[in-house]
């Protein structure tokens, strides 16, 4: 018996449509049907009619597609060489009857930089210990018709880095030469090989003067005179190791870190009196750096490295150097592709930069012991 108040079963649902399943008809065109393949025919010949009609639309959208990639390429290249002309002549424009101060110009890359900033238009002021070398440099700038500026005789300021009452005496002579000073290159320096154990405090000293201390004193000297015009560029010639360090050259990696640091917080500081701060960071150049590099005792090196002998031109950075300056670029790294390489790598994967250094260094020791 069934239940007055029991549901009777409603029609079956199912699960994924909810509406009632119903007995499924095969369709079958019936009497008034005749019309129904007439009317698919037509439908088929009116969807091949509008295909007709857009495919010229299409081969036109397809056309000017593919013809204007090309333009908007070119055009694009054009916008960028435009961008770096206008930067090239920015940049000479700067450089022309700038008032630049080259400490170091007797030999190497200072002296390289002290040509390419003579041909560009600049009033030097050429700094060093070597008098005459000073003077023989003069004569060469002068002597040469290569360039198609304004030119303007040298003058030459005698002095050590190492010493601090020359360095006030030297900045007051060098402010004397043209009234002011526009742009200041750091470039003087000196190399070093040795071990740490070896080493006395005094040699670490002795470079870092050479290297830190000295151009930070000269920058010192010459900055309110900056300030007061509101108007200037300090450049500081930094290397590689003053981002990364390598075995046997401590005194010269701490001197080139202090000199990247302290440089680094000047720009930050001189941002309000707009005085730009350029550091730029050379990796093996051709000179005779490693020649006159001093060793663990203070005496000189006198051995051309073989990665020294196998790196870039001077002459080559020169221009580089001149370009960063130009374009008044912050920091400029100028090395070749494994150096640049381990910066990131110091960064990235410090454990692995260090297995090689230490790698670097057993290999160095064992070559020095054979």
């Amino acid at each position: 018996m069934h239940s007055p108040h029991r549901k009777r079963p409603g029609p079956r649902m199912d699960p994924i449509h909810p509406a009632p399943c119903l007995p499924q008809a095969k369709w079958s065109p019936g009497p008034g049907d005749q019309g129904w393949p007439m009317m698919c025919q037509v439908l088929k010949e009116s969807q091949k009619c509008t295909r007709r009609k857009n495919l010229p639309k299409a081969r036109a959208m397809d056309f000017i597609t593919s013809t204007a990639i090309l333009p908007l390429l070119f055009g694009c290249l054009g916008v960028f060489g435009l961008f770096r002309l206008l930067q090239w002549v920015r940049g000479k424009a700067y450089l022309r009857n700038a008032v630049v101060v080259i400490t170091g110009a007797t030999s190497g890359l200072g002296k390289e930089c002290a040509k390419v900033f003579y041909a560009a238009g600049a009033k030097l002021v050429l700094c060093g210990r070597n008098s005459g070398a000073l003077e023989e440099l003069i004569r060469e700038l002068t002597a040469s018709h290569a360039t198609k500026v304004q030119t303007y005789k040298p003058y030459l300021v005698t002095f050590d880095l190492t010493d601090p009452g020359a360095i006030v005496a030297a900045a007051a002579e060098i402010l004397q030469c043209f009234g002011y000073v526009d742009i200041l290159v750091n470039n003087a320096g000196i190399s070093y090989r040795g071990t740490i154990m070896d080493t006395t405090v005094d040699v670490d000293k002795r470079v870092m003067e050479t290297n830190y201390f000295g151009p930070v004193a000269l920058t010192k000297a010459l900055l309110p005179s900056m300030i007061k015009r509101r108007q200037g560029h300090i450049v500081a010639i930094s290397s590689i190791q003053g981002k990364i360090s390598i075995p046997f050259r401590s005194a010269y990696a701490a001197s080139k870190h202090a000199t990247q640091a302290f440089f680094d917080c000047l720009r930050a500081e001189m941002e309000q009196y707009e005085i730009e701060v350029t550091v730029i960071s050379p990796g093996y150049i051709h000179t005779n750096l490693s020649v006159n590099a001093i060793t663990a005792d203070g005496s000189r090196y006198g051995v051309m490295d073989t990665t020294t002998a196998q790196g870039r031109s001077p002459v080559e950075v020169a221009h580089d150097v001149l370009a960063a300056v130009g374009k008044k670029k912050k920091d400029v790294i100028l090395a070749d592709l494994l150096p640049s390489l381990a910066i990131y790598l110091r960064t990235l994967a410090p454990g692995l930069f260090f297995s090689l250094m230490a790698s670097r260094a057993r290999k160095e020791r064992k070559s020095k012991n054979s």
